[in-house]
């Protein structure tokens, strides 16, 4: 039996704005916060995560608040997300309901093959709007946004690298994904490249811009700091930690994240990626039916949670 990845888990960006970004993603964008806690290393900043109705994986999107300016863009990073929405109608509804926001978006066009709408955050986070026909909204009965208009989920991911070789290496010979189709981006120096996971679509894929031209990035607010896929349990993420330690790359090991557990490693350009499990999920120590309404710590931070506490930052 191959070991497979079934598509993107998560996508963690950096806000330095949490207070807004709280605001931008519940209100404009009509998301679930699923879970407020904290980064479990770094426990003065929030980790934020919002989702669809039920808090599935591959719907997360998640936020680090550090103290940061802006990302300066460039090579070795995820450079935008893809966000699933249902059909060609809601693609249209996006685009006036972003504008009457003050978002400001490019127009519906064809790029890579399907009609898509790209825009950003308040931070310059970048995002491209794409169609899901082959899954359905999973909605949040208290969003502003109409439940047949809400998000379904991540994904495409793109990332930007100055070379594709060892990249695609790791890509396709460790973490067995599959080369699709190349397509060329809107620079004329560079192409794109699309790998697809398990059942393939756009909660599959990943993007690989390849441009030598461009400067690295540094990170910042508006960034991503790396992208989680997913796999179904702890034991088939210690066939992943096997496998990539036997390719001879440097990882975290087995981390235990109490939402799911996780192996972090950087591909070859240094873009994190983690291995992230659908279980036990988000309703680990909270009702689905409250998700996200008080700070939550996974036990083995529950001690500190009056110092935790005192250290944050209102978010209303």
């Amino acid at each position: 039996m191959t070991l497979e990845l079934g598509g993107i888990h998560h996508l963690t960006a950096v806000t330095a704005q949490a207070k807004e970004n709280l605001a931008f993603y519940t209100k404009t964008l009509g998301m679930r916060l699923i879970k407020k806690t904290v980064n479990q290393d770094q426990t003065t900043a929030y980790h934020l995560f919002y989702g669809d109705g039920v808090a599935s994986p591959g719907a997360d999107l998640t936020f680090f608040d550090f103290e940061t300016g802006r990302e300066q863009r460039g090579n070795h990073t995820v450079s935008r997300t893809g966000l699933r929405v249902d059909s060609e109608d809601s693609l249209n509804w996006w685009k006036n309901h972003l504008q009457s926001n003050n978002v400001g978006t490019s127009g519906i066009k064809e790029r890579n093959g399907q009609l898509s709408l790209d825009f950003e955050d308040f931070e310059g986070q970048r995002f491209r709007m794409v169609i899901d026909a082959a899954n359905r909204v999973i909605p949040w009965a208290r969003s502003p946004v109409p439940a047949e208009r809400q998000i379904i989920g991540l994904g495409p991911i793109s990332m930007a690298v100055p070379q594709l070789d060892r990249t695609e290496a790791v890509l396709t010979q460790v973490m067995n994904m599959r080369k699709a189709r190349s397509y060329a981006a809107t620079s004329h120096t560079a192409e794109t490249h699309v790998f697809e996971m398990g059942p393939g679509g756009p909660g599959a894929e990943v993007h690989v811009v390849v441009d030598p031209t461009v400067n690295p990035a540094r990170p910042g607010a508006g960034g991503v700091h790396h992208v989680a896929f997913r796999t179904p349990d702890q034991d088939s993420l210690r066939l992943w930690i096997e496998r990539v330690t036997k390719a001879g790359i440097r990882s975290s090991g087995e981390v235990e994240r109490f939402y799911f557990t996780s192996l972090y490693f950087r591909e070859p350009n240094g873009i994190l990626f983690e291995i992230a499990t659908d279980t036990p999920g988000f309703a680990a120590d909270e009702p689905m039916e409250t998700l996200g309404e008080s700070l939550a710590l996974p036990p083995f931070l529950e001690s500190r949670r009056a110092s935790i506490e005192a250290n944050l930052k209102p978010l209303v």
